[in-house]
């Protein structure tokens, strides 16, 4: 069932394709991806900034909010920027000794700590960042439903704090564009750490999260954006010239999985192989 915020959303996307002739599509097709893995709730949202498009698999989804798990990570470092909590991203918090995971269990900077989706680190962030100041950044940057509730260090992981997919995208699309309430310094630096993969056709970016829901099902996301990369020659002054110019892209992906199928796949690299699907299959990165 939908809430009051999901309904204003969907209506924001219909008013925006009437009003500025961004055209509005589904993919019913996109499903058979998730089909292929057994996945039966997903969905998948694309905005196709170059031609004003938006295009969706699995509406109601699409608009329906969940814990954002660790893809709150890039909300988290924006505000630590801004506060100045994290002077640049190579602030290093020293590992408190727990043993959880491997590329966990040290000390590291922020930039390494995004990396690996460091959940302690992070953790620690927000304590220091404090409540009254996460606050006011998730009501100035309207992000979800900007709960926090009763713990500063987990309400991005136990559903105090929901977002949507299509949330998600417009909160991308704001960052890559510098329009956040946030300086231009914070957005390009954490948009600098959410690059994952580089080639000569584009640059992908992203951050994932993995979630447990009410339901106990199991929530896996991924969002960020793509900057396709074309290269443009041009004869001025009878003098060969090269321009490289960016198409971005803007995504967010999430799906469910049962407590009992999270140790039967690889699902950490299924989520961002089911991206790469969806994106080709689209045209946004090359096959």
């Amino acid at each position: 069932m939908m809430n009051a915020r999901s309904i204003v959303s969907l209506v924001s996307i219909l008013l925006l394709a009437s009003c500025a002739k961004t055209r509005v599509s589904e993919h019913a097709d996109w499903g058979k991806y998730y089909q292929a893995q057994g996945i039966k709730n997903a969905c998948f949202i694309l905005r196709d900034n170059n031609h004003e498009a938006i295009h969706y698999y699995n509406k109601d989804r699409c608009i329906q909010r969940f814990l954002p798990a660790s893809t709150f990570k890039i909300f988290n470092s924006l505000v630590a920027l801004e506060t100045v909590v994290a002077p640049d991203d190579q602030l290093i918090i020293k590992w408190d000794g727990v043993a959880r995971r491997p590329d966990w269990d040290k000390d590291m900077n922020m930039r390494e700590a995004f990396k690996v989706s460091c959940v302690p680190y992070y953790q620690e962030i927000a304590r220091r960042i404090g409540k009254q100041r996460m606050q006011h950044y998730l009501d100035t940057t309207k992000y979800g439903n900007a709960t926090i509730g009763g713990a500063i260090d987990t309400f991005w992981l136990d559903n105090s704090l929901q977002i949507s997919a299509d949330e998600q995208v417009g909160f991308l699309k704001r960052m890559y564009f510098n329009e956040l309430p946030f300086s231009e310094r914070s957005q390009r630096i954490v948009r600098s750490m959410m690059l994952r993969e580089e080639t000569p056709a584009y640059k992908l970016y992203y951050k994932t999260g993995w979630g447990v829901k009410p339901d106990n099902q199991r929530i896996l996301w991924v969002v960020g954006f793509i900057e396709r990369i074309q290269n443009v020659k041009e004869d001025k002054d009878a003098m060969n010239k090269s321009d490289v110019r960016l198409y971005p892209y803007f995504f967010a992906q999430n799906f469910d999985i049962a407590v009992g199928d999270t140790a039967t796949k690889d699902w950490t690299k299924i989520r961002i192989d089911l991206v790469h699907q969806v994106l080709q299959d689209y045209g946004a990165i090359p096959k």
